[in-house]
């Protein structure tokens, strides 16, 4: 059974390493308007979506013919929950790499300031919801969580930011716009990097803090 498991924590790290490229990549290629990379993060996309589905076979097999208990049981069901999350975060990845190669054919609307830090957070956010998930460290999930309102202060930033060129200049709509659709890409990935640390809690705690209103109400 430990075989197994160690077999199942090995696929999740790759998928999460994999997504944490793909955020990297795609970061990288909006900031320094790489398009050939941009198309390097939306072709891996695939390898993505092919280790997902072996992780959720793993964990079928598991749950069939090992009759797992107690947290190796919660393990199974938390790896099981987590992938598609680390999977829809890729998915944004490209999302945001299909809006940079729209945004690299035109003019760099205005120099980003709030944008990579943004993405900075963000990607600090994932790869220490990872750390958690390897580690079955719950007190570094809660501090994850906690840090989510940073990124959406900055969403808010940016989105006012935009609205505000909008406003004053018409030819820089277009580009707003995808930009908008970048930063919204960046919060949804925040939301999800909170969701694979609710299920860090669950594996450790076999708590559900998933409906919880506020970030500093989760610690018992």
């Amino acid at each position: 059974m430990d075989v197994d498991l160690d077999r199942l924590r090995d696929k999740i790290l790759i998928l999460g390493g994999q997504a944490e490229t793909a955020l990297l990549q795609a970061t990288k290629a909006l900031i320094h308007r790489d398009s050939v990379l941009a198309q390097q993060v939306i072709a891996d996309d695939d390898d993505i979506d092919y280790v997902e589905s072996e992780i959720d076979q793993l964990c079928v097999d598991l749950l069939r013919d090992k009759c797992p208990v107690s947290e190796d049981l919660r393990f199974i069901f938390g790896i099981a929950r987590t992938a598609p999350i680390i999977e829809r975060i890729a998915d944004h990845a490209v999302n945001i790499a299909r809006h940079a190669l729209k945004l690299n054919d035109e003019p760099q609307l205005k120099p980003y300031v709030e944008l990579p830090r943004m993405a900075e957070l963000v990607h600090q956010m994932l790869v220490e919801s990872l750390d958690a998930l390897t580690q079955r460290d719950a007190a570094k999930a809660y501090k994850i969580i906690r840090r989510d309102p940073e990124v959406d202060r900055l969403y808010g930033r940016i989105f006012d930011e935009l609205l505000l060129f909008m406003t004053q200049d018409s030819s820089a709509v277009v580009r707003s716009v995808e930009l908008l659709f970048v930063v919204k890409h960046f919060e949804r990935i925040a939301d999800y990097v909170t969701n694979i640390c609710e299920q860090v809690v669950f594996i450790v705690e076999g708590r559900i803090i998933k409906h919880t209103k506020e970030p500093w109400e989760i610690h018992p």
